[in-house]
């Protein structure tokens, strides 16, 4: 298994995970939390029928890593867009951008809370074999397309040949451990999406 996902019976997937390798995922799915920040339902007094009819935003996050996370729906990627495509850009942001902020913030959650389990199952131990479900699958494949998508912006990664300079950064690199993360889920998510392929 050697911390890649393999198939398992019913739909799910299992991968063999270090204590390590369990801190590390866990610290990034709360950092993740922590960026998307808590939705409008999140308080101890906070009203669910409100949080149902919230807008959401209508101008694009600052945070280039949010911006990739949460890109305007109308208009090209890297392009000045005119005051239509800014119009309607906007419109769907406020109504899409509070529901996926959301199913983010789940898949994240997800994630941490599959990760608990885990530990206090192998507590006293060097780890094991995490077994998901096929729902859990789901949140992990959203979690870790969201964890590299934000990994790839805070490295000013923008498309495939940039992944090739990652690869030669040399071991005294600031950002290499930065780096050594974004291609360890990136290989993690191509496994889990074949084994939910299989």
């Amino acid at each position: 298994m050697a911390g890649l996902f393999e198939t398992t019976p019913g739909g799910g997937a299992a991968i063999a995970l270090d204590e390590v390798e369990v801190s590390i995922l866990r610290s990034l799915a709360v950092q993740m939390l922590e960026l998307i920040g808590p939705g409008p339902a999140d308080g101890p007094d906070a009203d669910p029928l409100a949080a149902l009819f919230a807008e959401g935003p209508t101008t694009p996050p600052d945070d280039p890593a949010l911006a990739r996370l949460f890109p305007d729906a109308y208009g090209t990627p890297g392009a000045e867009p005119d005051d239509e495509q800014r119009a309607a850009a906007a419109e769907f942001r406020r109504y899409t951008e509070p529901d996926l902020r959301a199913r983010k913030r789940d898949d994240a959650l997800a994630v941490v809370r599959s990760l608990d389990g885990f530990s206090a199952a192998t507590a006293g131990g060097r780890g094991g074999v995490l077994r998901l479900d096929a729902e859990q699958c789901r949140h992990w494949l959203g979690a870790l397309n969201d964890l590299r998508l934000t990994l790839g912006a805070r490295l000013e990664v923008t498309d495939d040949a940039e992944d090739e300079r990652l690869y030669r950064l040399p071991d005294d690199d600031p950002v290499k451990p930065l780096v050594m993360a974004y291609l360890w889920l990136g290989a993690m998510q191509e496994s889990l999406v074949e084994a939910l392929t299989a």
